[in-house]
C-alpha cells in the first residue's frame, strides 16, 4: 500500500489510523485478532489522541476578564465618588475624601487600563495603604467601608482565577504537542501497512488487506 504519510495533514493521520483500527477490531478479519503490531498501533494512537484533541488554552480567559471588570467596576465607583464628595466643601469630612483620593492618585487613576499584571500590583499597593488604621477610620467617616471591602473582594477573587487560568495554561502547554507525536504513529502506522502487505498472499488475509487498501486510497 502506498501512501507518503507525511505528506497527509495531521487530521488526515489521525482519521486514516483510527479507521484502520476500527475496521481492525471490527469482527470481519480473524486473521488479525490478537495482533501484537495493531495492539501497538492502538497504543500509539491512543496516546496521539490524547494530545491532538487538547485544548491548547485552558478556557478560562472569559471568567478572568469578567472578573476583572468587576475589579475595575469597583474600584472606579469609589475612587469617583472620593473626587466628587472632596469637590463639595460645605459637607461633612470632605477633607478626609480630599485625602483619600489622594491615595488613588498616588497609585494612578487610571490603573483598568493597565495590564492585569500591572494592574495587580498597583491594587496591592493602593490596598494595602487603604487598610492603615488611619485611612480605616476616614473611610468609615464616610461610610464608605463596604465600597472599599467590595473593592478587596473583588481584587482578591481576580487573583484567584487568574492564578488558576495561569496553572492550567502552564499544565497545557507541558504536554507534548500533535506535531511531535506525529512521527511516531506514521512509523507504527506505516510499519503495520507494510505488515499487512507482505501479508496479502497467505490465504485469508486478501479480503483483510484489499480493506485496508481502500482506507489508504481514500486518505490519499
Amino acid at each position: 500500500m502506498k501512501i507518503s504519510l507525511a505528506r497527509i495533514s495531521t487530521k488526515n493521520l489521525a482519521a486514516l489510523t483510527q479507521r484502520i483500527i476500527a475496521t481492525s477490531n471490527s469482527g470481519k478479519y480473524p486473521v488479525i485478532a490478537g495482533n501484537p503490531l495493531l495492539a501497538k498501533l492502538q497504543d500509539e494512537y491512543e496516546f496521539y489522541d490524547q494530545v491532538y484533541t487538547k485544548q491548547t488554552y485552558s478556557g478560562k480567559g472569559k471568567e478572568v476578564a469578567a472578573a476583572d471588570e468587576t475589579r475595575d467596576l469597583a474600584y472606579n465607583n469609589l475612587k469617583t465618588f472620593l473626587d466628587g464628595y472632596r469637590r463639595i466643601s460645605t459637607v461633612p469630612n470632605y477633607e478626609k475624601a480630599e485625602a483619600l483620593y489622594q491615595v488613588f492618585l498616588k497609585y494612578g487613576l487610571d490603573l483598568p487600563r493597565l495590564s492585569y499584571a500591572e494592574q495587580t500590583a498597583q491594587m496591592v499597593k493602593l490596598l494595602e495603604e487603604l487598610s492603615s488604621t488611619e485611612n480605616q477610620n476616614k473611610l468609615s467617616a464616610l461610610f464608605l467601608q463596604p465600597a472599599y471591602n467590595e473593592m478587596q473582594d473583588t481584587h482578591e477573587a481576580f487573583e484567584i482565577l487568574f492564578a488558576d487560568q495561569a496553572q492550567a495554561n502552564a499544565g497545557l502547554r507541558m504536554l507534548t504537542t500533535a506535531s511531535s507525536l506525529r512521527k511516531g504513529l506514521e512509523t507504527e502506522t506505516r510499519t503495520f501497512l507494510d505488515f499487512v502487505t507482505n501479508m496479502k498472499a497467505i490465504p485469508g488475509w486478501e479480503l483483510y488487506y484489499n480493506d485496508l487498501h481502500e482506507l489508504v486510497k481514500a486518505a490519499k
